[in-house]
């Protein structure tokens, strides 16, 4: 009697930690697989080889929540027997912005370059993934856009768009540059310059530095006199990255203008207590010839030879 009891308890424990764990060997199977999903999306089925997910697929032993249509829609038993329908799948196109996200970041949080993504200022203004890209008729191979890139970020940035249409301009519209080369969609940090007042969605590098100075290496450093505008306010301070009317993307058409906002003698910061040094009264602006301040001073971005940026 005490062994049938011993008994009894046993299978009342597996029992319980089958409940438990989910290890019930007669549970329903909700995961149809992928093959089922062609036969009534058979445009889908057709253009999702080429898509950068179909590679999950194709990667063997795992299971069908990781894999093919219902690693991104969920078990689809339900959607098979009621013949379709969005109520009985979890279909993208009704979905809560925060759900999409959440569906989303359950395989691509692990990226770097997506670790601020809840901070950024398009997931502040309820942009979501599926506003930028289009998994099933992506425009472009490569990040899956749902439109060419300049023309998705244009749909929003109608403002730099004519910044771009100026006459000295990044060549964005022309294809040599793009607007992620410079910006992270998905959020970046706080970057290190002009006391990061600067928007979070600039793409910056592991020390904090601008992304002008992936093109621009000559404008790196470190230099031996830095000059202040450049280090600590950034590249912003003379020139408007995306256009402008003005040569070399400055933002006052006249060298020295540009220069007189800062080197007008105000002010007592600074560690000397002496504020932006001004101009000595041998450089009178009156003349022309004083007019063109890199003239003399070559190197305004910084020198390893004089203090004054001369040659």
């Amino acid at each position: 009697m005490s062994r049938w009891l011993l008994l009894s308890c046993c299978i009342a424990v597996l029992s319980a930690y089958s409940f438990a764990f989910g290890a019930q060997t007669n549970a329903p199977n909700t995961y149809v697989g992928s093959n089922v999903c062609k036969a009534c999306h058979p445009n889908i089925w057709l253009t999702f080889p080429r898509n950068a997910h179909f590679q999950s697929i194709a990667i063997a032993k795992q299971p069908p929540e990781l894999t093919g249509c219902e690693g991104c829609h969920g078990p689809g038993k339900a959607h098979v027997d009621a013949k379709g329908g969005k109520a009985t799948i979890r279909a993208f196109s009704v979905m809560s912005q925060k759900e999409a996200l959440e569906a989303c970041l359950k395989c691509h949080t692990k990226d770097i370059a997506r670790t601020e993504i809840r901070r950024s200022s398009h997931t502040q203004s309820n942009i979501v993934c599926s506003n930028c890209h289009s998994i099933h008729k992506a425009a472009t191979p490569k990040l899956l856009l749902a439109k060419r890139q300049t023309e998705l970020c244009y749909g929003c940035h109608t403002n730099v768009r004519s910044q771009f249409a100026m006459p000295f301009k990044h060549r964005v519209n022309e294809g040599a540059i793009q607007c992620s080369d410079c910006h992270n969609p998905h959020g970046a940090p706080a970057p290190a310059w002009k006391m990061g007042a600067r928007p979070r969605m600039v793409q910056t590098a592991a020390d904090g530095e601008q992304p002008c100075l992936r093109c621009h290496v000559d404008k790196r450093g470190p230099f031996v006199f830095e000059h202040t505008a450049v280090r600590v306010d950034g590249c912003e301070t003379c020139h408007n990255p995306h256009g402008s009317t003005n040569a070399r993307l400055l933002k006052r058409p006249v060298v020295f203008t540009m220069c007189l906002e800062c080197h007008n003698g105000a002010g007592n910061f600074g560690r000397s207590g002496e504020g932006i040094p001004t101009q000595s009264a041998s450089h009178n602006m009156a003349d022309p010839k004083f007019r063109n301040c890199t003239t003399c001073h070559v190197r305004i971005h910084g020198s390893n030879a004089d203090p004054q940026f001369l040659r």
